[in-house]
């Protein structure tokens, strides 16, 4: 069977973000979400999401679904694959908001996107960011 011998890096860097902060309590991908990551042409490696409050938000759960790059709104196109805590925050012109760092180190298809929900609808919500690179 043919294997790729060589390591393989990303060709170029992708960052890209979204602001979430409705609640979706489905558990299956459907619903509200926020795109934070589409996979290239040539498929994509994402390395982390980062949630940054935006302000002062209630305790809340994010949730990381892999979609197939087809419509979410049906939920086979949608996979749960991480969740997240993420504390209340306080808004505060002396001390930095808390943010959260999820490494997830996977590579994604071409076209497969990362889509965030959240399970209780904050106030100030929250700048979410996926860092990766193009195949």
């Amino acid at each position: 069977m043919p294997a790729n011998t060589n390591p393989i890096y990303t060709l170029t860097p992708q960052t890209s973000f979204g602001t979430v902060a409705t609640a979706n309590t489905a558990k299956d991908g459907t619903g509200t979400v926020v795109t934070v990551f589409t996979a290239g042409a040539n498929g994509s490696y994402l390395n982390s999401i980062i949630f940054r409050a935006k302000g002062s938000n209630v305790a809340t759960v994010a949730r990381v679904f892999l979609n197939n790059g087809s419509d979410a709104t049906t939920a086979t196109n949608n996979s749960l694959i991480a969740e997240m805590t993420l504390p209340a925050t306080t808004l505060s012109e002396t001390a930095q908001l808390a943010h959260q760092e999820l490494f997830i180190n996977k590579p994604l298809p071409a076209g497969y996107k990362i889509n965030i929900t959240i399970g209780t609808t904050v106030a100030a919500g929250y700048a979410v960011t996926g860092f990766g690179g193009n195949y």
